[in-house]
C-alpha cells in the first residue's frame, strides 16, 4: 500500500505534538501564556486551547511561531520535493 506510514498518524496526534514542541520553545525562553497570548495578538484562550487540544487557527499557529522566533522553520515547509517515482522527478517543472 502507498504512503502506508502516513496511516499510522491522526491529524489530532500530529495537532498535538506540534502543541507540545511550541510548548516547550515557550517554556525554555521563559514567556507565560498570557505574554506570549498578548505580544502574539493571540487570545489567551486560543493559547491554552492549542497547548491543551493542538487545535488553533492557522493564521494563530503562524503568529505564535512569529513571536517565537521559528517561523523561518514554517515557511520551510514543503520546499523540499518528495518524489514517490522516477516518474514525478522527470515530471518536475521547476
Amino acid at each position: 500500500m502507498e504512503n502506508f506510514d502516513q496511516l499510522l498518524y491522526a491529524p489530532s496526534d500530529v495537532a498535538l505534538e506540534l502543541a507540545k514542541r511550541l510548548k516547550g520553545i515557550r517554556k525554555r525562553k521563559k514567556i507565560t501564556q498570557q505574554r506570549l497570548a498578548a505580544r502574539s495578538n493571540v487570545s489567551y484562550a486560543s493559547l491554552c486551547r492549542f497547548e491543551q487540544t493542538g487545535q488553533i487557527s492557522l493564521e494563530s499557529f503562524i503568529k505564535l511561531t512569529m513571536e517565537l522566533g521559528v517561523i523561518d522553520e514554517v515557511k520551510d515547509l514543503f520546499t523540499r520535493p518528495v518524489y514517490s517515482s522516477i516518474e514525478e522527478v522527470l515530471n518536475d517543472k521547476r
